[in-house]
């Protein structure tokens, strides 16, 4: 069997992000090359699905931390609004993409679906590097979910 990694929002995190990303450049594609619109919904979809998942384990995690306060605290709650609205942005994005698919035999109304995918699609890819620049920090500035190691005995 699997072992489940613990914390799970640390494993899961990368997925929606790397799928977003990646989502938003083949929306941005999508507008000018049709072509693009089923891979991007597609990805889009699915980074959506992985934001809810990376929002519900982020706050599962933050009921296990400590209470934080000052700049741990502040890094913290930027981090967590980031992540929702990458998480909404994304959900957005998601659906105007499938919308565009769907409207394929209407041209006009396909591209315009198209480019509302890629405005938004643009608006959670910024707001998903924001989420990743505050996590960044929670670990690597405070040390937020670092476990000490024992040091190696000697033989």
């Amino acid at each position: 069997m699997i072992p489940i990694p613990d914390p799970l929002h640390p494993a899961v995190v990368h997925f929606p992000i790397a799928l977003l990303l990646v989502g938003a450049g083949l929306s941005v594609l999508a507008v000018v090359f049709r072509r693009w619109a089923l891979s991007a919904a597609l990805i889009l979809v699915l980074g959506a699905v992985g934001a809810v998942v990376a929002v519900q384990t982020g706050e599962q995690e933050e009921h296990r931390l400590p209470k934080t306060t000052g700049a741990l605290h502040e890094a913290f709650e930027h981090h967590e609004h980031a992540g929702k609205r990458a998480r909404n942005f994304g959900l957005v994005a998601a659906g105007l993409a499938v919308m565009s698919v769907l409207a394929a035999r209407w041209r006009v109304v396909a591209r315009i679906f198209a480019a509302a995918t890629a405005v938004v699609a643009l608006m959670t890819a910024w707001n998903v590097a924001q989420a990743g620049h505050y996590g960044g920090a929670l670990v690597y500035e405070h040390g937020l979910g670092i476990r000490e190691k024992s040091a190696p005995k000697a033989p």
